[in-house]
């Protein structure tokens, strides 16, 4: 079993792995939802492209679900404080995405117009608001959130949700709407034809180039802004060690001190936006399998860049810097995590696996003549 500090390192990867897992199946899942009222002028072609994710995408939820329990049983401290303060957001987040299940499974169940047009509205609420809210999660990190510990590690916080919507927690919000649009686009346009296709290329090479945009835009959003840099971790890594051993300091470099420290990680974020470019160039051109193999290193690139940045801080506080919390002190105990890796090896390439498998029983180009032949369809 590898010490406790290798396996510190370990959960962060596990948690970005998972993180990245819900972003590239789940991501085209809202993508194409938040595309549903434009891509489909009629009701066959928005039961086409209804028909792309349908049959999968509940279980591409199993890495959203995955996800929470491993923050929960690795980060502890992160899960207590991050739901505290993101309560209201992730209720409503939740409720959107209620909006799902019920959009798919009742939208054909009445042939009456205003009946499916609600619910194509539905699905498009459950597809654009969880992209927007997940992206200002995301944001809040880099401006920290507003909770702090005291001397007997009670966790207390300040603010609203509203305050969560500050210019960049809304920047990251919109980032994250047009990455999971373009890779909606990118997935719609490879599995259907026609109408639906052609409007799918056209959103693809829009929403590319929008996310190349924001993405590079970034850099100078962060660039204004200040980071915290872990000036000592307050113990030994390999060792037990509580949130307010540490001590942290601004930093004028901001959030860039690692890529600065290794000039190497610049690949990841300058990776990231070429293949968001790469994917509009790819739609543009028909290359159909490209688009979406830009599309999807774009997202890995965008989120490896937001993980790299922070690190090694997974939570980091906006009114006390020394309460952020750390892959370093917000885990939970040696064995935990070597249990829990244990059981991260069995099960997630399981997962993987039947993922596989179901797309490939499930793969093929959606068209309105396999909709009406189809007794399963939606």
């Amino acid at each position: 079993m590898p010490d406790y500090e290798t396996l510190k390192l370990i959960w962060w990867g596990l948690i970005i792995v998972l993180m990245l897992g819900f972003a590239l199946t789940g991501g085209w899942d809202l993508g194409v939802a938040t595309l549903l009222p434009w891509v489909g002028k009629t009701d066959d072609e928005r039961r086409v492209a209804i028909n792309t994710v349908g049959p999968t995408w509940e279980g591409n939820q199993t890495w959203l679900i995955t996800f929470g329990g491993a923050l929960f049983a690795a980060w502890p401290l992160v899960y207590a404080a991050a739901f505290s303060v993101l309560y209201v957001a992730l209720i409503f987040t939740l409720f959107a995405l209620f909006l799902r299940p019920v959009g798919f499974d009742y939208r054909s169940k009445l042939a009456d117009p205003r009946w499916r047009n609600g619910w194509d509205w539905g699905l498009f609420v459950g597809g654009i608001f969880p992209s927007l809210v997940f992206g200002v999660a995301i944001g809040n990190l880099f401006v920290g959130l507003p909770f702090r510990y005291d001397d007997t590690m009670r966790v207390s916080y300040s603010g609203s949700v509203l305050d969560l919507f500050n210019v960049f927690g809304v920047y990251c919000g919109l980032l994250s709407v047009a990455m999971f649009t373009l890779h909606g686009a990118t997935f719609l346009y490879l599995r259907s034809d026609g109408a639906v296709a052609a409007r799918a290329r056209a959103a693809a090479v829009i929403f590319g180039l929008l996310t190349a945009f924001l993405f590079g835009l970034g850099a100078l959003l962060i660039g204004g802004m200040g980071g915290y840099h872990l000036a000592n971790a307050g113990g030994d890594l390999n060792g037990i060690i509580t949130p307010l051993q540490k001590t942290v300091t601004r930093n004028a470099a901001g959030w860039f001190l690692n890529f600065l420290a290794q000039p190497l990680l610049w690949l990841v974020p300058i990776g990231g936006l070429f293949a968001a470019l790469g994917a509009a160039f790819g739609a543009a051109m028909g290359w159909r399998w490209a688009a979406l193999a830009g599309s999807a290193t774009a997202i890995t690139g965008i989120i490896c860049t937001g993980a790299i940045a922070l690190f090694p801080f997974v939570l980091p506080s906006s009114i006390d810097p020394a309460s952020s919390l750390t892959l370093w002190d917000a885990v939970s105990s040696k064995k935990t995590l070597g249990i829990m890796l244990v059981m991260v090896a069995i099960f997630v390439p399981l997962i993987m696996v039947y993922t596989s498998w179901v797309y490939r029983v499930m793969r093929g180009t959606v068209t309105i003549k396999r909709i009406h032949t189809d007794t399963h369809s939606y």
